[in-house]
């Protein structure tokens, strides 16, 4: 089993970072290998919809998306996390899953995801919708926990003292890991959900 992480935080070693350690600590008790890429701090542009990548398999801008491009494909689950800004996600993060998802060709079904956002008080819940919404228009089950995946603090370490919130991302960790398993045995017994065909349905004349 294999989890991409993306620390959509700014900030290396903040809160964001606090719950995607305990998340690691488990991940890594189950057997699970983890990668961390801190995406934050980089110099990430946002999609222009130049359609290129419909020519050349992947993103026009030829930075740390087509890096990750193979590691996505590689993994059995994607973790998505973030500091709230004004009941959102950090932008750098939504240019950065913009462009990735938008840009990869390999199917997504049944990759697990899950969301995980950090902050001093409020937007949490917003964030956190937002964030699925990329799991959910690619057929990727979503992992849940005991709470929403939210972890809360302002200063740089101020997460270490929310156990709730500690404790629900090493509960999602564990839930993470049981979906991937299980979806992996299914694979291997029943193979992947039939498709249908895509039917695109245009409102304008």
């Amino acid at each position: 089993m294999k989890v991409l992480v993306l620390n959509g935080s700014p900030r290396v070693g903040g809160n964001t970072s606090i719950a995607l350690e305990e998340m690691r600590s488990v991940f890594e008790e189950e057997g699970v290998e983890v990668e961390i890429v801190q995406i934050g701090n980089r110099d990430i542009r946002g999609c222009i919809a130049c359609g290129t990548c419909f020519q050349k398999g992947q993103c026009v801008f030829d930075d740390i998306v087509n890096e990750l491009a193979p590691k996505f494909e590689a993994a059995d689950g994607l973790v998505v996390a973030t500091p709230v800004y004004y009941a959102s996600a950090n932008a750098t993060l939504i240019a950065c899953l913009d462009r990735l998802f938008y840009s990869t060709r390999f199917d997504k079904t049944m990759k697990v995801g899950a969301s995980v956002v950090c902050a001093r008080r409020g937007g949490c819940s917003a964030t956190f919708d937002e964030l699925n919404k990329y799991f959910t228009i690619c057929n990727m089950p979503i992992a849940s926990s005991q709470y929403w995946n939210s972890i809360h603090g302002r200063e740089k370490g101020q997460a270490e003292l929310d156990e709730e919130g500690k404790q629900t991302m090493r509960v999602l960790a564990r839930n993470m890991t049981f979906l991937m398993k299980s979806i992996a045995l299914g694979k291997e017994k029943y193979g992947l959900p039939e498709k249908e065909p895509w039917t695109p349905t245009h409102f304008i004349r």
